[in-house]
């Protein structure tokens, strides 16, 4: 087995249109201010793009449209929690950028065939796969692939232990706007990259590794930085939580403080929800471990259903829009039907979210459907439907955006520039309210998360805008930095609490230090550990500091490439109900007072009051005038 020190720098560029590949390094100035991850995949698209209007002009569906595959900086170094790696692409769903990582076989398996990422652009003529392995490229027909779902596909393409697939099920063969990506249990989620495979006609992608091993720059170093990061992990109450009851030990404090949704987001609490929480699954299916390899946070779970089938158990935010969303309380449903989607191809969340708006909708009589609260009878044929664009599913294959568009009900609609809302009511966390605004995506939860600090660690007051805009941008570029290394964002909690200042600090002045001094907490947290591994990995130095503005430089590149694409002041808003409807079943009542917040973090973001990067700001993150490489 040959040896990699760092990173192979070697990256495949892949034209489906006249099964041609070359190989190339990105320049190494981008190496070292993207790292790998997320950040590279949106330069590297950036650079090919030529212009702002020809980026704006790129069909999501067309052949011009690049899916990039980025493995980051961890994989197969034997960093802690490095399985992951990341897709980014031009939505189909939303029409801006998208990112979306995955913990799935497929990144080792790429990593240790010799490449650090994947372009791909064109489309095939007929169904294809195609194979990597350290040679590089190889295309193969896929027409007895298509139309399975992506268990059979899967189990059709890997034959052998140091292989890894990406596939796509019918939905993405189909176009549904929200269709994912698998790679073994794991998926790229959000915004309907699955489509743009589709669309490619690319049923997968196999890749065969093992062939280099990857080694540190600086092996002691990486050790003690790896060693104390794992340390800090597997001590962190917010991981031994998830490590005991997987992300579902999210659905108790979800009740408790008023995040859980419930009929379509009106309801912010059911005692009816903890039939589907973590501990009663625990329980009820005898859960173990089946997690992300390697791993230290552990949540990924597995048990034994009634019916005798094993079943991974669904993600938090999988019960969520599953659960209460459409008042069903029983567990074994969501399962039956968390395993269907992922059969099919679909992003559970988007999936859930158009769905409960489509009950809403015939509850209201803005369109008939036989879709209603409680009613889970119809569901699994629904779904079918959805996948293959056929009956109601054609329709709703669109997503709620497109939906509430035709028929109205946008105030109902819980989605932002386009990308169904993740599990969390932004209404018992202001903080959340503003992240699910100005998130790059739309959407999404994980672009800040500050509902962990403000309604489950109670750090932050969540029913006041003091320090959410410090906050949302600070941890916006921590975690962009994460996901340029790609290593797990549970993670991170443990690299910023766990450390001797934020450890010994008595709770309450640290949560008045992080609610009135939020700029001076920040400056003394400590994520060393996390950067001193990326440093140790790749030879380069690279400080706290520097490390963040990685993220920083990442972010603000995403938000340009958004601009670009027309992104504007008007997006970076909620739906009504979070802005309006204070009266839920929970007691406190509570409406997102969103917009001094949304200005309060363009200042701190360095952005215009329009939310446009200025461009002192692109300058000093080195980011160059559309189109025009550096």
């Amino acid at each position: 087995m040959k040896t990699i020190v760092g990173e192979s720098k070697r990256y495949l560029d892949i034209n489906l249109s006249d099964r041609s590949w070359t190989a190339f390094s990105p320049p190494e100035e981008d190496l070292r201010d993207y790292l790998g991850g997320k950040g590279l995949g949106l330069k590297l698209i950036y650079d090919r793009a030529d212009s702002g209007a020809r980026l704006a002009a790129m069909d999501p569906l067309g052949p011009d449209n690049i899916l990039a595959f980025m493995m980051g900086t961890f994989v197969g170094t034997g960093a802690t929690c490095s399985a992951r790696f990341a897709g980014v692409t031009k939505a189909p769903l939303t029409g801006i950028m998208v990112g979306s990582s995955c913990g799935g076989p497929f990144g080792m398996a790429c990593k240790t065939a010799g490449w650090d990422g994947i372009l791909v652009r064109g489309a095939a003529e007929k169904p294809t796969t195609l194979l990597i392995d350290e040679e590089g490229a190889r295309f193969e027909d896929a027409g007895d692939l298509w139309g399975l779902g992506t268990d059979e596909a899967q189990r059709r393409l890997v034959a052998k232990p140091r292989q890894g697939a990406l596939v796509i099920g019918p939905a993405g063969e189909n176009g549904v706007l929200y269709a994912n990506i698998r790679s073994g249990n794991r998926y790229l989620g959000r915004g309907g990259m699955g489509a743009v495979m589709g669309a490619k006609r690319l049923k997968a992608i196999v890749a065969t590794g093992q062939s280099f091993r990857i080694e540190p720059a600086d092996k002691a170093s990486f050790e003690k930085h790896r060693d104390i990061g794992r340390k800090y992990i597997n001590r962190n109450a917010f991981v031994l939580g998830y490590r005991a009851y997987g992300t579902n030990y999210g659905v108790e404090p979800g009740i408790r403080a008023g995040f859980a949704p419930v009929r379509n987001f009106r309801d912010r609490t059911d005692e009816r929800c903890r039939a589907l929480s973590g501990e009663a699954m625990a329980s009820r299916y005898k859960t173990r471990h089946a997690p992300c390899a390697p791993c230290s946070v552990l949540c990924g779970k597995k048990g034994t259903y009634p019916d005798g089938a094993e079943r991974h158990i669904p993600e938090y935010e999988t019960i969520g829009v599953w659960g209460g969303n459409i008042l069903n309380f029983d567990p074994d449903l969501v399962g039956i039907w968390n395993d269907l989607m992922n059969d099919l191809g679909l992003d559970t969340i988007s999936a859930g979210v158009t769905v409960s708006w489509a009950m809403e909708a015939a509850e209201k009589g803005l369109r008939p459907s036989g879709l209603a609260f409680g009613r889970t009878d119809n569901i699994a044929g629904i779904l079918e439907e959805i996948a293959l664009r056929e009956g109601e599913g054609a329709e709703l294959s669109l997503g709620s955006k497109r939906l509430a568009e035709k028929y109205g009900g946008m105030d109902f609609a819980a989605q932002v520039k386009g990308l169904e809302m993740a599990a969390y009511d932004p209404r018992a966390g202001w903080g959340q309210g503003l992240n699910y605004a100005v998130a790059n995506r739309g959407g999404c939860h994980l672009n800040a998360y500050p509902i962990a600090l403000e309604a489950m660690f109670g750090y932050i007051p969540p029913y006041t805008t003091l320090s959410k805009a410090s906050w949302v941008a600070f941890l916006e570029d921590l975690f962009d930095a994460v996901n340029a290394t790609q290593t797990c964002q549970f993670s991170i909690f443990g690299y910023l609490l766990e450390p001797p200042i934020a450890r010994l600090t008595p709770k309450p002045l640290l949560k008045m230090a992080m609610t009135l001094l939020p700029g001076a907490a920040q400056l003394v947290l400590d994520w060393g550990a996390l950067s001193g591994q990326v440093e140790a990995i790749t030879g380069r130095r690279l400080s706290q500091r520097d490390y963040l503005k990685v993220g920083r430089r990442s972010h603000v590149l995403e938000r340009h490439m958004n601009v670009l694409m027309g992104v504007g002041p008007a997006d970076d808003t909620l739906p009504r109900r979070f802005l309006e409807e204070a009266a839920t079943k929970h007691p406190d009542k509570s409406v997102v007072p969103l917009g001094p917040m949304v200005k309060a973090y363009y200042r701190k973001k360095g952005h215009d009051g329009n939310g446009v990067p200025t461009a002192k700001l692109l300058a000093s993150l080195g980011i160059p005038a559309a189109g025009r490489k550096r």
